[in-house]
């Protein structure tokens, strides 16, 4: 049994974990002797503390954008590009469950038996959400993406990546910032393979022109069938882009989010960046549906959840303070300069809605949060 010194000086050089209570041998050496034929409590997990606390603020940011955000546009979703507060919300749950993945699974030695509890978990998430919208939405309107789904199915992709590529896992091992890099080589090429993907999609790909019903009642062309004229291909502004397409074309055009944030576009109001009323000359698409949580951008998102899963790694085989702060900070600021050089070189702009690869790259704004 450790002594009350032993026990501060562990707290001392981790000081990212916290102890949810004195360990089995401590609490069962209390117990009276009519005590000692029960089974003593299961031990409770260390937790991270550093990542409680980022998860809190992340559920305080949401609640606050979500209250506040169509008063001070400053904080609201940014219409198209660029990135305001609540912009910053779904990357952080998704960082989050990244980083909680490694945590979770190194527990879990069996391959088969962690991968069993990935997918029942994913599951459970998605049966639940199912099961609630079924009830009190109408089927033929019915929103088949969201915040929900994309966090789960970035947690389904990236647990099954960690579970497949454990044989190259070793907690007891040292690692340095460039060995850590190498012994998740499969992981990082996986995330390269999906960034290449959603790349050639999103600039290949050909968009034609398109139709959709406009449903708002309170609008003058309540009723009507308006066409939007595309026919072009590697454009990223809100009618024309790939992602759009990709989600008329599997989704359903009624079962996009009808109320996008680009309708408080100067394009489509004059009210800018509040929401306003639609201009009389606005373009036929801004009275169009569009689906910011669809399944282009869900799969260049799960690059955000590997970059999670990467710092969950540090947290486990870098033991040294010092040396995961170095690391994440080096990595953050890389990723800082190179969101810069693309958004303001116009090369891939900054935008959360179509989840642009400089937006990815944007997350090192998040990981120095964290890291701090």
């Amino acid at each position: 049994m450790e002594g009350e010194e032993d026990i501060l000086q562990k707290h001392h050089q981790h000081r990212l974990i916290i102890d949810e209570g004195p360990p089995p041998e401590t609490r069962s050496s209390t117990f009276d002797d009519a005590d000692d034929k029960q089974p003593p409590p299961p031990a409770k997990t260390k937790r991270v503390a550093s990542l409680d606390i980022f998860r809190g603020l992340t559920v305080a940011m949401m609640v606050l954008v979500d209250g506040a955000g169509g008063e001070w546009p400053a904080i609201g979703h940014a219409p198209w590009e660029g990135c305001n507060l609540a912009d910053f919300v779904m990357p952080f749950f998704l960082f989050i469950v990244g980083m909680a993945v490694p945590l979770s699974l190194k527990r879990i030695p069996n391959r088969l038996l962690a991968a069993k509890r990935v997918v029942l978990t994913f599951k459970d998430r998605e049966a639940h959400f199912l099961g609630s919208s079924f009830a009190r939405v109408d089927m033929q309107q019915i929103r088949r993406c969201g915040i929900l789904q994309r966090i789960a199915l970035a947690y389904l992709i990236v647990a099954l990546l960690e579970i497949s590529t454990k044989n190259t896992q070793s907690e007891s091992q040292s690692h340095t910032t460039s060995s850590i890099f190498k012994s998740y080589l499969w992981q990082w090429s996986a995330g390269a393979c999906i960034l290449i993907v959603y790349l050639a999609m999103l600039y290949d790909m050909y968009v034609p022109n398109w139709e959709f019903t406009v449903h708002n009642s309170n609008s003058k062309d309540y009723g009507k069938v308006l066409t939007v004229a595309c026919g072009v291909r590697g454009q990223l502004d809100p009618p024309c882009n790939a992602v759009g397409h990709i989600d008329r074309t599997v989704l359903g055009i009624n079962h996009m989010y009808h109320h996008p944030a680009w309708r408080r576009t100067k394009a489509c109001t004059d009210v800018s960046p509040h929401e306003g009323p639609i201009r009389v000359d606005a373009p036929s698409w801004c009275q169009a549906p569009f689906e910011p949580e669809g399944i282009l951008s869900s799969i260049s998102s799960i690059m955000t959840t590997i970059i999670g899963v990467h710092f969950g790694h540090v947290l486990v085989h870098i033991k040294d303070h010092t040396q995961r702060l170095r690391h994440w900070v080096l990595m953050g600021f890389a990723l800082l300069i190179s969101e810069i050089i693309l958004h303001f070189t116009s090369a891939i702009p900054l935008n959360k809605q179509l989840y642009s690869f400089s937006w990815c790259s944007g997350a090192c704004i998040l990981q120095l949060l964290h890291s701090c």
